[in-house]
């Protein structure tokens, strides 16, 4: 399979891969016990194939399936199978599924997806990070439910191939990929919270409107193959045991994949939250709830014993292994020798190629955010005659990818970078370890004392945010602001602050302070981040990037990580979760970034400024809730819905000189405000490229019934008659909504 020339950017997920074991694949043609098996014939669909392998399994056989490591079933010549795989950002060596000890040594590693994520492009990019203290929120798209749920769905089309009706694979995937963590889950170990017994309270309007929308995509636009239940509950409900995970993905959503549990969620049911009475219990909760196999060997070791106490039916199991055999025949797994299959030819050379590369610098280019720029600092002259490079990220290719990530097939540092820009760098560490519990000021400031420009390298990296390990505030590690302030205090001119993190950091201090220059956010960028660092320091490229997620200062700790709530509440002095509901100030804010041109923008047409919704027998009388006329979306129908999509036209001026790719955002907002109503609402993004003094303009459809809709108190969607405002930039467009 192509890994990487598909995944750009990526959702968590699994990509499956057949084992190497006797026997080496399933349906051989040249084995006359199996070739004539039905569950091998290619003509018959998928779901009877599966059945008609699972009517053939004993009670044993099919337990031993449920699992991630399957074994082999070597009389119906079926090889063993390992389900857990991990490609967040390039393949990765975490999980059994993949190893870098054979013939492929390394891979391509892309951009953190939080970085891939600030590139705003649609064609590049599920959890949401709602907390910017979460050790994981360096895995997601931010905490935007659009950005998240248009990053799923394009990664998962993009690794699975297209599957969709009309698509060229039709059914048939080249990898299956995986929506996680379903659901409300974004709280790892946190002040002696953990995941595994945390209980995420959780409105149903905030789960309408902000927690299921990304996995509702990944499902109905992305067509994902597989949905992965959290370890936390969601209101006293393990996620993995809630009957409302099969009856949302399945029922609801026409979701036509597996139910994978994330590793050994299943055995903490029973041993760290106690909800279940005994393993027997644990192991049929999930199996009723719809859930088809366990990451661990929990079901291994108790369902056969739930059948036997009459806890399950076999029907449940049988159920399960539905889904699962019918992925593995999506996957051409039972189609004979794979070598024959679309797939069957990729070559090990194709691995670590220029083409992905190149795709992986340019991710990192159009991902890194220019936060300040003061008096123009940057970009700097390319004839500076010397350069002072400073701090522990400097130096460390480990730090650029982040999480989650295999060995890289090169890696440029930053300091490297930044030595084929100017001969003559000096670098020093300034602390011990991005923690800086030991800094060396006075050497870092007699350096940067006798450079002509500095370049301070700091942040973050895994020992500080991580899974299993989220922060307890949003400062600097360490002593590494007692060093950025004395060096930008000593340096011949103000200077340059590099910032490699997942999660946003309270830097008040440099925002403000004039000898801070400029501030650039990288994220974690990947194998080609040190390069593209460079590149923009320097001017080889114009920075486009904007923050995915809100900067909040340091004030914002005193908010409980265990606190689910979206929407402010006045009476306990609670803000809200991000830009959408947070009250209060920022250090920056969501969509924020800067560059080295100044873009303007003025909205150019609309093919439509009022919208009808009473075309429709279907509507009833108007509704009203605390006095303002609304309709049920649920009510109106794909007639009314479809008929009222208009399209709006966005002038984009690039004013400043400097060629640039610049990335569009159109948001939405109602005339009325209050009652859990958002603040503003991510519809649309596109990115445009342009020259100097150029303009250019981009189209966006607006769907009223999905972009100018809310969720209730009730968690159920309405559209809320009266005025509407369509906002990019400094320009606002009003719609009106008619009932």
């Amino acid at each position: 399979m192509k890994f990487e020339q598909l995944c750009l950017v990526s959702l968590t997920l699994f990509i499956h891969v057949a084992s190497t074991t006797t026997p080496p694949f399933s349906c051989d043609s040249s084995d006359p016990t199996t070739k004539n098996y039905p569950f091998c014939q290619t003509t018959l669909p998928f779901t009877q194939r599966a059945r008609d392998l699972v009517s053939m399994l004993t009670l044993d056989e099919k337990i031993s399936q449920l699992v991630n490591s399957a074994p082999a079933i070597p009389r119906l010549g079926i090889p063993a199978y390992e389900w857990w795989s991990e490609a967040l950002h390039g393949v990765s060596n975490v999980g059994p599924g993949i190893k870098f000890d054979g013939t492929i040594k390394a891979a391509t590693s892309f951009p953190q997806v939080i970085l891939a994520a600030a590139s705003f492009d649609a064609y590049q990019c599920t959890a949401l990070a709602k907390d910017p203290r979460w050790g994981r929120g360096q895995e997601t798209p931010g905490e935007d439910p659009l950005v998240a749920g248009k990053y799923a769905a394009s990664y998962i089309r993009g690794i699975q191939g297209d599957t969709f009706e009309g698509g060229k694979l039709g059914q048939h995937l080249q990898a299956s990929a995986c929506c996680k963590h379903f659901t409300a889950y974004d709280l790892d170990n946190w002040k002696g919270m953990n995941r595994f017994v945390f209980d995420a309270r959780v409105t149903v309007q905030d789960l309408a409107d902000t927690y299921q929308p990304p996995f509702e995509k990944c499902v109905r636009e992305g067509g994902g193959s597989c949905m992965m239940c959290a370890y936390n509950r969601v209101n006293g409900v393990p996620s993995c045991a809630d009957p409302n995970l099969s009856k949302t993905v399945r029922g609801e959503w026409d979701f036509k994949g597996y139910i994978a549990s994330d590793c050994d969620a299943v055995a903490i049911i029973y041993d760290a939250q106690g909800y279940a009475k005994s393993p027997q219990d644990a192991v049929a909760d999930v199996l009723r709830a719809g859930m088809d196999v366990n990451c661990g060997s929990y079901l291994q070791k108790y369902t056969k014993s739930a059948i036997l106490q009459k806890k399950l039916s076999e029907s449940q199991v049988d159920r399960a292994l539905h889904n699962l055999f019918a992925i593995r025949m999506r996957l051409g797994l039972f189609n004979g020798n794979p070598l024959h299959n679309p797939f069957g030819n990729n070559r090990a050379d194709q691995i670590c190629s220029s083409e992905h590369q190149i795709l992986a610098l340019e991710a990192a280019r159009n991902g890194i955010v220019l936060l300040k720029n003061h008096t123009k600092l940057l970009p700097l002259p390319k004839s500076a005659v010397s350069l002072a490079v400073i701090g522990p990220n400097a130096k460390s290719p480990q730090t650029l990818v982040g999480n989650y990530a295999g060995p890289p097939c090169e890696s440029t540092t930053p300091l490297q970078a930044l030595q084929s820009y100017v001969k003559d760098t000096v670098y020093h560490p300034g602390c011990d370890t991005v923690s800086c519990s030991s800094v060396a000021i006075d050497e870092a400031v007699d350096i940067a004392k006798q450079a002509h420009f500095v370049v301070l390298i700091m942040g973050l990296d895994q020992t500080q945010e991580r899974e299993a390990l989220d922060r307890v505030d949003l400062l600097l590690p360490g002593r590494q602001k007692e060093l950025i302030t004395s060096v930008a205090k000593s340096a011949k001119k103000p200077v340059v602050l590099v910032l490699l993190s997942g999660g946003p950091i309270d830097v008040s201090f440099a925002k403000d302070d004039p000898r801070i220059g400029a501030i650039l956010w990288a994220g974690y960028p990947g194998q080609g981040g040190g390069i593209a660092l460079a590149e923009i320091i320097f001017g080889d490229h114009n920075p486009g990037g904007r923050l995915p997620v809100t900067w909040y200062p340091q004030d914002y700790t005193k908010v409980p990580m265990t606190d689910m709530r979206m929407r402010p509440d006045s009476f306990s002095d609670y803000p809200g979760r991000t830009y959408r509901f947070y009250e209060g100030d920022k250090v920056f804010e969501f969509g924020y970034g800067l560059s080295y041109s100044k873009y303007s923008y003025k909205f150019t047409h609309v093919s439509r400024k009022n919208l009808y919704l009473n075309h429709s027998s279907s509507l009833h009388t108007t509704r009203t809730w605390d006095s303002v006329g609304y309709k049920l979306v649920s009510e109106l129908g794909t007639q009314v819905c479809d008929g009222n999509k208009f399209k709006v036209g966005v002038g984009v001026k690039n004013d400043g000189e400097m060629s640039g790719k610049h990335p569009v955002l159109l948001f939405a907002r109602q005339g009325k405000v209050g009652d859990g109503r958002v603040k503003k609402q991510l519809i649309g993004f596109q990115s445009v490229v342009l020259g100097g003094g150029e303009r250019g303009e981009i189209e966006f459809e607006v769907s009223p019934c999905e972009d100018l809709s809310r969720a209730n108190e009730y968690g159920v969607m309405v559209m809320d008659e009266g005025r509407h405002f369509l906002v990019v930039g400094d320009d606002k467009l009003p719609v009106t909504i008619i009932i």
